[in-house]
């Protein structure tokens, strides 16, 4: 079927066959689909959506378009984490080696920052020496001998991917829950792991505001990795408010060591426990989720979890000392605080604002490939519900120079409404989304 066939035929509302979509994944990793028909085709699928079976079909094309990673050399069942983003999301750097202290086989890819949203290896990259692009062999190497690696997903993974994501986000169309649904998934599969958690993002600061587009992105997610074999739990977590204190690469890193240790806040913690139970649950190691609970707190309370962090540190080339001194990570020049002007309870939090200010300090990239100041962000150290007096900082803002921290600091400051009343936060975790759910 001709490109001109497959766009009338969607824009009429009409189901692809999954050869149809196939030939389509084919032609944009070929060049034989021109930009401007994929274009018009993903504008077809924004108005007309997709069904299960097309975006599964989309999904299983994408995965396949590049190199698909073999985990079966690997004991166990391999499970993975995914999630679509937040301010202060630095889950991934206290989960995956938490879990892997459990018992489980963690062999995490992750991306890098763009936008509001802070990116795991850049994160990881405010650890001296420590090596994210690593070659098949050495993840595998790395997750054999740990049991867990966090590491680049590499350019050849799922690269139809990464052209349609380009022409979408050219196009207007980046919102269409099918194709996030296939974009996040397409790499998961060609990830190789057996079983996935995701953490979706739901409020302000979130990709997705809207918890109706959240829980729709979430059981399609679930359901592609069950029609591919796999298992998968998602989660509706809250971004109303950053994740913990901290916003911006190295300041995490340190939040997520305090909280290997035991620390940390209850916020992060919390999420931590929720997910890496269904992780451990998900890879067989403890069926009851109490128990599994129970046996996560304690890795964190002993310091094994921050021990198996140390591991997979050296085992990637950096400087495992910083988990003991984490003043061996970058550190900005300047720390200035942002103060209230009146007295009163915090109603809300713009996180957006607050990520797009870290990023302006540089801690975050506008275009794939930009330069990041791994040193700078900031501290949100009032949260919703939290009372505020007259010069009392609500944030301290991370900078290379006074200037550059004075510049960004009344807009941190619009980023916060106070009131009168006392506002009890949301919770934390909104929805579990499982196969049938």
């Amino acid at each position: 079927m001709r490109p001109y066939e497959l766009i009338l035929k969607k824009r009429e509302g009409h189901e692809l066959t999954p050869d149809e979509i196939r030939a389509w994944i084919a032609g944009v990793t070929s060049g034989s689909f021109t930009d401007a028909q994929s274009a018009a085709l993903l504008m077809a699928i924004l108005f007309r959506g997709m069904t299960e079976r097309e975006t599964t079909a989309l999904t299983q094309a994408m995965a396949e378009s590049g190199r698909q990673v073999d985990l079966s050399s690997l004991p166990g069942v391999k499970v993975d984490k995914h999630s679509s983003g937040g301010v202060g999301d630095k889950t991934t750097l206290v989960l995956a080696p938490l879990v892997a202290a459990a018992g489980a086989t963690v062999a995490k890819l992750s991306g890098r920052a763009l936008g509001h949203t802070g990116g795991t290896l850049d994160k990881l990259e405010s650890i001296p020496g420590i090596r994210v692009e690593l070659s098949l062999p050495e993840f595998l190497d790395v997750v054999r001998r740990v049991g867990v690696a966090v590491a680049s997903a590499g350019v050849d993974l799922a690269p139809a991917d990464k052209k349609l994501y380009a022409l979408r986000d050219a196009t207007a169309t980046v919102d269409a829950v099918p194709l996030i649904a296939a974009s996040i998934m397409s790499k998961k599969l060609a990830g190789g792991a057996d079983a996935f958690v995701l953490d979706i993002k739901v409020g302000d600061g979130a990709f997705l505001p809207e918890e109706e587009d959240a829980l729709a992105l979430a059981r399609a997610c679930v359901t592609i990795a069950h029609r591919a074999g796999r298992r998968a739990v998602a989660y509706l977590t809250n971004m109303d408010q950053p994740l913990g204190v901290a916003v911006g690469n190295a300041l995490e890193v340190r939040e997520a060591i305090e909280t290997l240790k035991g620390g940390g806040p209850r916020d992060l913690r919390e999420l931590v426990l929720v997910l890496g139970a269904e992780m451990v649950r998900l890879a067989g190691v403890e069926s009851d989720e109490e128990r599994a609970r129970a046996l996560l707190a304690r890795l964190l309370d002993s310091g094994e979890a921050a021990a198996r962090f140390q591991k997979m540190i050296e085992a990637q080339h950096g400087d495992p000392a910083v988990v003991d001194n984490p003043d061996l990570l970058p550190r900005a020049e300047v720390r200035v605080p942002v103060e209230a002007q009146e007295r009163g309870f915090v109603q809300a939090i713009a996180t957006r604002e607050l990520g797009l200010a870290s990023m302006a300090l540089g801690a975050g990239r506008d275009r794939p490939g930009a330069p990041v100041d791994l040193a700078v962000g900031l501290e949100v150290v009032k949260k919703l519900g939290d009372l505020v007096e007259p010069g009392e900082p609500v944030a301290w803002i991370h900078a290379r120079s006074r200037e550059q921290a004075e510049a960004i600091r009344p807009r941190v400051l619009r980023a916060f409404r106070l009131g009168e009343a006392r506002m009890t936060p949301p919770p934390l975790i909104r929805q579990r989304v499982a196969e049938g759910t």
